[in-house]
């Protein structure tokens, strides 16, 4: 797939998730045809599962925290870590963060995070590295929504998080319960109650937790 901007803009629709209506991004719904769609048939065409096409529980609940909390951003360097759709570096620089880095490894994700990002009219940038294997740096905040659907994504994301809150960073976490969820080294910041679908959930709604790496 050459144009992953294209392939955004031809299976998605402009809509506000429900959590954070004032932020507005290019979703999948039930009238586009990537969420009729099977992985089999994405993978056919090239295309990873479209996680970035959906605004996630976890990923609503932290740009809800930072809208309303802007003072844990505002003139800050923020990285949105595992970003998907890029919600949670949009809302950073929507209550006032100097610079946000939305990284997703997927190159669909950072397509569908710079259209929305202009979008919503801010500057973010996007990076496809994978941070896991390198040092976390010098972040003021990082943020990550849902990063915890799977085991092996989550002892990775959880180490990496961990490291760069030794290394100084605020590091902020929201997680709708998920499976692999860490018991420990979490402080509870938040609580958002995120309605849902019956298509990517199993139930109405998720309630989500956002919390401080310990």
């Amino acid at each position: 797939m050459s144009d992953p901007a294209g392939f955004v803009r031809a299976n998605t629709i402009v809509t506000a998730p429900s959590l954070v209506p004032e932020i507005r991004l290019h979703l999948a719904s039930e009238i586009t045809p990537i969420w009729q769609a099977t992985e089999a048939t994405l993978r056919t065409s090239g295309v990873p599962p479209p996680y970035w096409a959906f605004a996630w529980p976890g990923g609503q609940a932290l740009a809800r925290y930072l809208v309303d909390q802007p003072s844990v951003v505002k003139g800050k360097r923020v990285l949105d870590f595992a970003a998907g759709c890029g919600i949670g570096a949009i809302a950073a620089m929507r209550a006032g963060a100097r610079e946000a880095v939305s990284n997703d490894i997927d190159v669909f994700a950072a397509a569908a995070c710079a259209l929305n990002a202009a979008l919503n009219g801010v500057r973010v940038q996007c990076s496809t590295d994978d941070l896991t294997v390198i040092d976390p740096g010098s972040w003021d905040v990082v943020i990550a929504g849902d990063v915890c659907y799977e085991r092996a994504m989550a002892d990775r994301a959880f180490a990496w998080l961990q490291r760069a809150a030794k290394s100084g960073a605020l590091v902020l976490i929201a997680d709708p319960g998920r499976n692999y969820t860490p018991k420990d080294g979490l402080i509870e910041l938040a609580r958002y109650d995120v309605p849902t679908t019956r298509e990517l959930e199993d139930r109405d709604m998720r309630q989500c937790v956002v919390a401080r790496v310990a």
